[in-house]
């Protein structure tokens, strides 16, 4: 499966900016089951410097500067993807939950050095004992590690309702653990933090998340999502990932771009301005299938 993707994101300030500088993560990763064949950036006003780097976690990191007036700012990405069948493994067959755990106490494998970074609290997730008591439940003892995951991922998307108007990227998860109520990023954020709070390795993971009409309906252009979900270490299998807003393991519709402890790491665009007043960001997407 081949996908064609537009990424549009448009900063409106209320007043001129002088300067400002930016750090985007948009190039979809090269992975087991996904190759980003082509990536291109445009611009408008074009950056005065623009540098690219890869961070800690492999992503790459796109870093570019405006230094004239400008009371407007856009940032195009571009990408052509090929996917491949994402093979799940069975989680009956994965090891207990306590098992996998006891592998990251320490002394903690060398091999293991890697996941274990992903145990700790992060800038947006810290261990609180409500986090732990939410994550009980599916966590039975002896419970098979996928199986212990899937449940929690049936639990957050029957108990916790999608709401763009109840959070934002700054809203506790403490909040969002109380009123119940979110969207993607909290929601993979809450797996997380209950996987991490029972001593367990995820990630964050940060893409897109092609839609599909409804029968009879033409596909509409830019209504694609970016979307976030979470991966969980596996001996054995590696990172599994999994969709805790539409209670799934991922599939040929999760396009991989970036993944980090949490958000935080991997924020699509994000930056810093002189002036501007307030501002409003837009952003667009679009996942087109495209033939081979």
């Amino acid at each position: 499966m081949n996908y064609r993707i537009t990424h549009r994101t448009t900063y409106s300030y209320s007043a001129p900016v002088a300067v400002s500088h930016h750090a985007a993560r948009l190039r979809p990763r090269d992975t087991e089951t996904q190759r980003c064949k082509e990536f291109a950036l445009s611009f408008d006003p074009e950056p005065d410097l623009f540098t690219e780097h890869q961070d800690s976690f492999g992503n790459q990191v796109s870093c570019f500067s405006i230094q004239k007036r400008h009371a407007r700012f856009e940032v195009i990405s571009r990408s052509l993807v090929t996917m491949s069948p994402v093979l799940q493994p069975d989680p009956a067959q994965t090891p207990p939950w306590e098992d996998v755990a006891a592998l990251f106490r320490d002394p903690v494998p060398i091999d293991l050095l890697d996941p274990c970074q992903f145990v700790f609290r992060s800038p947006l997730l810290v261990h609180e004992m409500p986090l732990r008591d939410f994550a009980l439940p599916s966590f039975k003892p002896g419970r098979p590690i996928l199986a212990a995951a899937a449940d929690l991922c049936a639990r957050i998307h029957r108990e916790f309702v999608f709401d763009p108007k109840a959070t934002t990227i700054s809203t506790p998860l403490a909040e969002v653990l109380e009123k119940k109520r979110g969207v993607c990023q909290d929601f993979a954020h809450l797996a997380i933090a209950s996987l991490r709070s029972m001593g367990l390795p995820a990630r964050y993971i940060s893409g897109y998340l092609r839609t599909h009409p409804p029968a009879g309906k033409p596909r509409l252009v830019g209504v694609d999502a970016s979307h976030a979900w979470v991966s969980c270490f596996v001996p054995r299998f590696g990172w599994v990932d999994f969709d805790p807003t539409n209670d799934c393991f991922t599939s040929l519709d999760h396009i991989t771009v970036a993944y980090g402890r949490d958000f935080s790491d991997v924020s699509p665009v994000r930056g810093i301005a002189t002036g501007g007043g307030h501002h409003t960001v837009g952003v667009g997407v679009d996942v087109e299938p495209v033939g081979s």
